[in-house]
């Protein structure tokens, strides 16, 4: 998973301004030397946009029209303006700025507020749903988790469209948006918000923009010193660009035209946030003297993923699509992209991670393999096929699990007991690692069997009982093992969870992966009510929803699978439809617009058509139905156990415990984590059947004939109650 093309990773700086201009197409060499004046850059997927805006600026500074100091390059995420920094190094042009908006004006307000209002910034709130929570309790209004969501989102918005309170009602009905609420609920919650903040002296990112554009307002002095110590912009991303960050762009360049914008109105998928296109569009409107430079040559993507491409935004309309962009692959002919209906989400979940074992056997490495849902709901059931599988993966954009506050809370508790050793009395009766951690962890909420039910207090215990876990774990690949020494295991996990690769497959939304691109990429769940989502009502709404699909075909470099299942759950009606955006491209449908070119060839399925899901074990069988009360299972977990989560279980104890013992033994064989030898509940339904020959083990959701060439007898030497021939040790 990169976010560039692949090139060396330490190539040799350009020799002089010239060299730096060696191995660009016309067009990035066009924008490169385009150094004066306002400058417009429409770069499609893959184009290389980084590229050439980071030649232009290491250009000028190495023919020394521009002074380093003197340039502000702005994108939107700490990634991206640490690659161009990097870039930047690489190129010789040491000392530029690049940073994201939020980064740039945090930097001016810390060095500008001691002169302008006074004292030090307030602090920063770092989770502000905490406190929009607190202020809808004092108006008197209940939020369930998804609306406090849904309400934080709605201030965010109001703020980037710097909305005040009073006008929200008003500004929902002129916009295309729904409101989660009661609007006149929303605006008492965010006035009660702002006035919860101030009471505190703190700040949300989104004050870091209105409090510097209001400084650069007010004092004339203080814009002026800004504007002369930067006075050449770049910005990436254009598209994006808000109302709040577009008039800090102006205070910050004044009445000068020394700026380049970079962006593809078809990438446009951050609306919600209050982000839109319309800056890009009109940017020769604003500087009718602008160059404009369209970079249409693609070096991501092969000829038959970029037909693809470009048959799903010939289907576009509104006035984004009129400036759509015609990409031309640069790259050798590769695999069509493969359509593939399913007939439930299990086992379109299960022929998915199929394929993706097979590319790894390929060759394929699994950090190069992604799959990218619309919404993050969607992934369980792939890191489970997955899991099954013994494929390693990772979950992107998710809440990472060193962060959650529980898990921090119970990081300090550990570590103070490990600072204490023998002198803290809560470790009086514990007699191994384990039973320490378990001791320490008990003051946090952990108890040895789970809250009832669902929400924040089972999540809290299910992030404590992980660490209990992982402890039980250290504890047995790591004889002697002190808890200064666990201490030291999650601070290094901890900190693994910000290397720049990981070797697992890629999970991840789709709007998590804008900007990021691999060797395979696998589009799942393209069913209508879920691409378009179902909540995207307009026709802005569902033109959204077709550019966030574009963006997830132009990840893919070589291999493109595009999948759908006809019901949710084995045995259930099929009554899905794919998506319409497939319609005129995928194999045997009638386009739903005019295409701009033949939709067969590149864009289709290939010779085949549309494949279907293989029928495996779960095409063949009906409903599952819970073996205790007879329900119907829809969960995956429930389904791979059998039974409801809630019914009673007969699971014998002591052969889960011997399993579990043996499982860690085998993960530290093959170098993976546990679970890719088998997850926890596919152990626990072991357990419960005690299976006593190969066909009844593999009838277990998560048993498959690969698992039972390398697993299954020890296994089913363990349900019988006999010792492994060296347990522990050979297999």
């Amino acid at each position: 998973m990169t976010a560039a093309t692949h090139s060396s990773l330490f190539p040799q700086v350009p020799e002089s301004a010239d060299a730096v201009l060696d191995g660009l197409d016309p067009e990035q060499r066009e924008v490169a030397t385009a150094l004066h004046g306002p400058v417009c850059v429409l770069a499609g997927a893959g184009t290389g946009k980084t590229r050439a805006i980071t030649h232009r600026i290491a250009y000028g500074v190495r023919a020394g029209i521009l002074q380093p100091a003197t340039v502000l390059a702005v994108t939107f995420t700490n990634r991206a303006a640490g690659e161009m920094r990097g870039r930047l190094r690489m190129l010789g042009a040491g000392g530029v700025q690049a940073r994201t908006f939020h980064s740039a004006a945090l930097r001016q307000l810390q060095f500008f507020w001691p002169k302008a209002v006074g004292g030090t910034v307030p602090r920063l709130l770092e989770r502000k749903v905490q406190v929009v929570a607190e202020a809808a309790a004092r108006c008197g209004v209940r939020l369930d988790r998804t609306e406090l969501r849904d309400v934080t989102g709605e201030i965010e918005w109001c703020k980037v469209t710097r909305t005040v309170p009073a006008d929200y009602p008003a500004a929902i009905a002129r916009s295309v948006r729904e409101a989660p609420r009661n609007p006149a609920e929303i605006s008492q919650i965010y006035a009660m918000y702002e006035q919860l903040k101030h009471d505190r002296g703190v700040i949300d990112f989104e004050d870091v923009l209105l409090l510097t554009v209001g400084i650069l307002q007010d004092r004339h002095d203080i814009a002026e010193q800004v504007r002369s110590q930067y006075q050449h912009f770049v910005v990436d991303e254009y598209q994006d660009v808000s109302p709040l960050q577009q008039r800090l762009l102006d205070l910050w360049l004044g009445d000068r035209n020394d700026l380049c914008v970079v962006g593809d109105a078809s990438q446009t998928i951050y609306s919600f946030t209050g982000a839109t296109p319309e800056h890009l569009l009109n940017f020769r409107v604003r500087h009718p003297e602008a160059t404009l430079v369209k970079l249409v040559r693609d070096y991501r993507s092969t000829p038959q993923v970029v037909h693809l491409a470009n048959g799903l935004l010939g289907q576009a309309s509104g006035r984004a699509a009129e400036h759509r962009l015609e990409l031309v692959s640069q790259r050798d002919p590769g695999p069509d992209p493969a359509y593939t209906e399913y007939q439930d989400e299990p086992t379109e979940a299960e022929g998915t991670a199929r394929r993706i074992r097979d590319l790894i056997a390929a060759g394929v490495p699994a950090s190069e393999i992604a799959v990218l849902f619309r919404i993050n709901a969607q992934s369980e059931v792939y890191e489970q096929a997955l899991a099954d599988a013994g494929v390693p993966c990772q979950l992107r954009g998710a809440e990472r699990f060193f962060e959650r506050p529980e898990v921090r809370e119970a990081g300090v508790a550990l570590r103070g007991a490990a600072r204490a050793g023998g002198n803290d009395p809560l470790l009086d009766d514990a007699v191994d690692l384990p039973s320490q951690v378990r001791a320490v962890l008990g003051t946090k909420g952990w108890r040895s069997e789970p809250p009832a039910g669902s929400g924040a207090v089972r999540d809290r215990w299910e992030s404590l009982a992980a660490l209990v876990r992982l402890a039980e774990d250290f504890a047995r690949a790591r004889a002697g093992a002190t808890l200064s020494d666990l201490v030291a295991e999650l601070d290094q996990r901890a900190a693994a969870q910000h290397a720049p690769t990981i070797e697992g497959v890629t999970l991840a939304s789709l709007h998590a992966a804008k900007g990021l691109e691999w060797d395979a990429v696998f589009l799942v769940g393209l069913t209508e009510g879920m691409m378009p989502i179902t909540y995207a009502k307009t026709d802005e709404q569902v033109e959204e929803e077709r550019r966030l699909l574009y963006v997830g075909v132009t990840r893919a470099r070589l291999h493109l699978t595009l999948s759908w299942a006809l019901s949710r759950s084995p045995g259930g009606r099929a009554s899905r439809r794919p998506s319409r955006f497939l319609n005129g491209l995928r194999p045997g449908s009638a386009a739903s617009g005019s295409l701009r070119g033949s939709a067969g060839g590149g864009g289709g399925g290939g010779a085949g058509g549309i494949e279907r899901g293989s029928t495996g074990r779960r095409r063949q069988r009906g409903p599952v139905r819970c073996r205790v009360c007879g329900r119907t299972l829809t969960d995956a977990g429930e389904m791979k156990l059998m039974r409801c989560e809630d019914c009673p279980s007969d699971m014998d104890e002591r052969l889960y415990e011997r399993l579990l013992e043996w499982r860690a033994v085998q993960a530290g064989k093959i170098g993976q984590p546990a679970f890719c030898v088998f997850t926890d509940k596919t152990l626990m339904a072991i357990a419960e059947a005690v299976p006593s020959t190969e066909g009844e083990l593999t009838g277990i959701a998560g048993v498959g004939a690969r698992k039972i060439a390398r697993f299954g007898a020890d296994v089913l030497t363990m349900c019988a109650g006999q010792e492994l021939v060296a347990e522990g040790g050979e297999d």
